[in-house]
């Protein structure tokens, strides 16, 4: 190929992989300043990054001066790095959210290029993005971003790996053993950011493989795979973090971490999300089949038309996105916890799924039609709806009220309401630790020597400091518990000295 046309053809794929990253990444940064971290994952991510910051300690995580062992710190990493950008604020936590939200669109669009031209690529591209799930989790200041873009290229390198037997192109057989070995170190690196991300979770494209060799292909992929030498280099980049958190903690990294959130979500309901009796889980089985309509929408009313047209006729490729979506649907549906977006790992190859069919039919104009109303809607949603609802956080609210009378050296605690939110934006004015009260010990608190403060339910105010001095203030909101499911009205006390 000439150097002109070479370089035109370079310049070209610059470009869209620039427009398609900032449009991506502008889209899910829309009004993540302007809506407060909704209890509870986002404020106990966030206040456990800037906890790392305060502590030096890069390794453990903590949140409200208590080890956080939930999941593996490479979330964290990134809020505190985006903290050192942006200062620690709600924009900082969710950014690398985003960040990862527009890397998982540039990698599906480099996919679907491969398997399926230009088209394919762009059309799989924004069918994820615009996805109802993505658009929520885009903006999020949690993991699951990070979980989606390296499963997604663990997944990608794994068809690259098996390119040769799902669809042989003339021009590369010839090729092969220089083309797997960059995608060989893709596959496994990923797995181990994957671990990094959510934990075992990140592993389910080795799943993918193994069972696209077992029942389609056939033969012998150790050679290709090189499985031994690949577990050895997720654990080489795992081990630098892993041995000194299992250290410090005794061991409860690894038996909090895997031992409850994953075997733990297995086989029982954590904080209600699931079925809590072997007839209500029997009657759960479905769920994920049932909410993918809602988390994949609009895309998600093409459904029942994309799996007649698999089952009359698909390749292999289809047969590996399939296995794909079939086996992360598969393990959320047996876990007894249940919420609606554990399957947007299985977003990507659902867009490639659909753009493989769609976009050779010539079925643009449903395409833009979709494109073009859920961009609208969801910027609208984006930008006007947070400002309209912040003054119904509770903790936000209250945090914005008294904040002109917070000081660092103030203790504050809670009676009944001891939500993350509450942690994450008073200690961003005061230094101390939220302490969870009991009605009985909430008088006591107060009387304690320095200034503090405590929130009480409203209806509790007047019983518990009947005569409080004259010198206290006193703030109130009324808004809603997302964590609960309902309505609350809440005081805050405070004692300047």
């Amino acid at each position: 190929m000439p150097s002109a046309i070479l370089s035109a053809h370079l310049n070209s794929a610059i470009r869209n992989y620039a427009l398609l990253f900032v449009g991506s990444l502008l889209f899910h940064l829309a009004g993540t300043w302007s809506l407060p971290l909704v209890d509870r994952d986002e404020p106990r991510f966030a206040e456990a990054s800037r906890e790392m910051i305060q502590r030096s300690d890069y390794v453990v995580p903590y949140f409200n001066n208590h080890f956080r062992l939930d999941k593996p710190p490479l979330t964290y990493w990134a809020q505190v790095a985006s903290y050192r950008l942006f200062g620690e604020n709600d924009f900082a936590a969710r950014f690398p959210s985003a960040i990862a939200a527009a890397l998982a669109a540039l990698s599906i669009f480099a996919w679907g290029t491969r398997v399926g031209g230009n088209s394919v690529g762009w059309w799989a591209a924004i069918i994820f993005t615009l996805s109802l799930q993505t658009f929520l989790h885009g903006k999020a200041a949690v993991a699951d971003m990070w979980l989606v873009l390296f499963v997604t290229l663990a997944h990608w390198a794994g068809n690259e790996l098996l390119r040769d037997r799902l669809s042989p192109p003339a021009d590369e057989t010839s090729n092969i053993k220089h083309q797997t070995s960059r995608w060989w170190w893709m596959f496994y690196v990923s797995l181990a950011f994957g671990f990094l991300a959510k934990g075992p979770i990140g592993w389910i494209p080795l799943a993918t493989v193994a069972a696209t060799k077992f029942f389609l292909l056939g033969g012998r992929l150790a050679a290709r795979f090189k499985f031994a030498r690949g577990l050895l280099l997720m654990l080489a980049i795992v081990a630098p973090w892993g041995v000194p958190a299992l250290i410090q903690t005794h061991g409860q990294f690894f038996a909090v971490g895997i031992g409850r959130h994953v075997i733990g979500r297995s086989f029982t309901t954590m904080e209600g999300h699931g079925a809590n009796s072997f007839g209500v889980y029997l009657v759960l089985l479905p769920f994920y089949f049932g909410t993918i309509f809602v988390s994949f929408f609009p895309w998600s009313i093409k459904l029942p038309w994309l799996t007649r047209k698999l089952s009359q006729d698909r390749d292999k490729i289809d047969n590996y996105l399939i296995t794909g979506v079939a086996i992360i649907f598969i393990i959320f549906t047996l876990i007894k916890t249940k919420l609606p977006h554990y399957t947007l790992p299985a977003f990507p190859l659902l867009a490639l799924l659909l753009a493989r069919r769609l976009a050779p039919e010539k079925s643009t104009r449903f395409l833009k039609k979709c494109a073009v109303a859920s961009v609208s809607i969801y910027l609208g949603i984006a930008i006007v709806v947070p400002s309209l609802v912040a003054r119904f956080f509770p903790a936000y609210d209250l945090f914005w009220k008294s904040r002109d009378s917070l000081r660092a050296d103030m203790e504050f605690g809670a009676v009944s309401f001891n939500e993350p939110s509450l942690v994450w934006y008073f200690r961003s004015r005061v230094n101390g630790f939220l302490t969870p009260l009991s009605n009985t010990h909430a008088a006591n608190f107060m009387t304690q020597a320095g200034p503090r403060l405590v929130i009480v339910p409203s209806s509790l105010a007047a019983t518990l400091f009947p005569n409080h001095p004259a010198d206290w203030k006193m703030f109130s909101t009324s808004g809603f518990n997302i964590a609960k499911g309902k309505h609350g009205d809440l005081t805050l006390l405070l004692k300047p000295d």
